[in-house]
């Protein structure tokens, strides 16, 4: 009897918790391979969106060339300013560039391929390389630093201005958080600590996102502190002031051509490519193909009884229709869930922007649209979106996310209102009447679908089994573990939980050791 004092596993034990560790494993691979995929899709969707932002940037450096041209004197303090932001912009870009690059080079050795996007990769699940690189060799620190002088550089640039201060300091916030636990966790450790080579490579890249777009909004707000748009009237003068230099494909390019100078009481006669148009010098023409698209034309006007000809050239971008969407769940939505997108069209308002998905309800939350697949919906759903641009509806884009049910939570004790995922607990922990069984996926589950535990079953050593209504043990239950001993297993078995989706399902088992 001395040997069963230590409670020795019997062969049957032992086999149950080799079982435990096998379904654990296969669940850790599942969720692992989710992710990786999950953070392919966001990575390529980034990547999109900052070309996209990047061809507009470029235009709104253009216009600024061309407003110095006209008036170097009233342009020229603002150009230089808008020319450090370039410069400060692709200084940071740059450095966050070669900060992955040498993460991929740590992953992948002499395999590394430059400038890889996460498709690329081929150690995505490497999570030592990204706290090696970053928090232990110091990295993580020196671009910490690095971000937060660019959004000093940025608040000092636009005059400290409130509104675009306040955005600024969301957009580059470093400073710490807390996890899960409330305990608290550094900027560097949420992005580098125990994270895989993905994830951390798809932020990075997030972070590149946020310089283009914080870039091109810097260039048009000193652009809009100019008034290089006046002329001055002793120089005559012909100039087209165009609605929008960047079109999409099916839409409307607008430009109004002026002369500067000229007696009003006189109507010039406009042309275009040898045609003439109309009187108000209105040119317009629905934009074919993509790319870059110049034209020339002349402003005839008379002076001392002469026809005096002023030559005048333009250009416009026309691109493809194109929208962001970013579902922030990763690559797929859940039946009766509120998945959260943020979903947006370049150069479109917020408020022109619609949502289109048959077969699930569409809602709007702050900035995200929540989108509701139904309890039947298919095992794919297309999300259309659509933009009223000049008056008329168009389709932007499109994209095609993987329908599923809500993947089945594991179950946890919750200690004074605290998740624990340790699976030994105090004898009197468990017998307190407050605490409860509840569902969860976790801290690092990639959603957090609400679960109510509706009922379960309680088999203890002595071979008593108590059946039990709720998320909480009843008297009776805890009457009999206060007669249990330290190393006793309590076993929460045939656990059922009712999720958002209003389904039943039955969780694995809770094995519980008396500590």
């Amino acid at each position: 009897m001395g040997g069963a004092k230590n409670c020795p596993e019997t062969p049957r034990q032992r086999m149950i918790g080799m079982m435990y560790l096998v379904l654990t494993a296969m669940l850790a691979l599942n969720v692992s391979a989710a992710i990786l995929n999950g953070y392919l899709q966001v990575d390529e969707s980034l990547h999109a969106t900052i070309a996209t932002t990047e061809i507009g940037n470029k235009i709104e450096y253009d216009r600024f060339a061309s407003a110095l041209s006209q008036n170097k004197e009233k342009t020229q303090e603002w150009y230089d300013k808008a020319m450090q932001v370039k410069d400060k912009s692709d200084e940071l870009y740059n450095y966050i560039s070669e900060f992955k690059n040498a993460i991929v080079r740590l992953a992948d050795g002499s395999k590394a391929k430059e400038n890889a996007s996460v498709r690329e990769i081929g150690k995505k699940d490497d999570t030592n390389v990204p706290q090696q690189y970053g928090i232990n060799e110091g990295h993580a620190a020196e671009l910490k630093a690095k971000i937060g002088e660019y959004r000093e550089f940025l608040k000092k640039i636009v005059d400290n201005d409130e509104n675009f201060v306040r955005d600024i300091e969301a957009m580059f916030a470093t400073g710490d958080g807390e996890n899960a636990e409330g305990k608290p966790i550094s900027w560097e450790q949420t992005i580098f600590e125990e994270m895989p080579v993905c994830a951390s490579i798809t932020v990075l890249t997030k972070m590149q996102n946020d310089i283009r777009t914080f870039e091109g909004k810097t260039v048009q707000h000193l652009y809009s502190k100019t008034d290089a748009s006046d002329v001055r009237v002793n120089k005559m003068g012909a100039y087209i002031i165009p609605r929008s230099e960047y079109v999409i494909r099916g839409s409307k390019y607008s430009a109004k051509i002026i002369l500067a100078g000229i007696d009003s009481t006189k109507t010039p006669q406009y042309f275009i490519e040898g045609q003439q148009i109309n009187d108000e010098g209105i040119y317009e023409v629905i934009a074919s193909g993509t790319g870059e698209r110049r034209y020339k034309g002349q402003i005839a006007y008379q002076h001392l009884g002469e026809t005096v000809y002023l030559p005048f050239e333009g250009r416009y971008t026309v691109g493809e229709p194109t929208a962001t969407i970013s579902n922030t769940d990763l690559n797929i939505m859940y039946r009766g869930y509120n998945n959260p997108f943020s979903i947006s069209v370049p150069g479109v308002p917020a408020e022109k922007v619609q949502v289109r998905c048959q077969g699930a309800a569409i809602s709007k939350s702050g900035s995200n649209w929540i989108i509701k697949p139904g309890g039947g919906s298919p095992d794919k759903l297309t999300i259309e979106v659509l933009a009223d641009i000049d008056g008329k509806t168009s389709v932007m884009g499109s994209h095609v996310y993987r329908v599923k049910n809500l993947p089945k939570p594991n179950a946890y004790f919750e200690v004074g209102g605290q998740v624990t995922e340790d699976t030994k607990i105090a004898r009197k922990a468990l017998m307190n009447p407050a605490n409860k069984i509840v569902a969860s996926y976790g801290a690092d589950g990639l959603i957090q679908a609400r679960f109510t535990i509706t009922g379960f079953q309680v088999k203890l050593p002595t071979g008593a089994s108590f059946s039990i209504k709720g998320d909480k043990l009843d008297g009776k239950a805890i009457d009999a573990i206060g007669k249990l001993k330290q190393g006793n297993m309590v076993n929460i078995m045939y656990i059922k939980a009712v999720g958002p989706d209003g389904k039943e399902v039955q969780l694995r088992s809770l094995p519980i050791e008396l500590n």
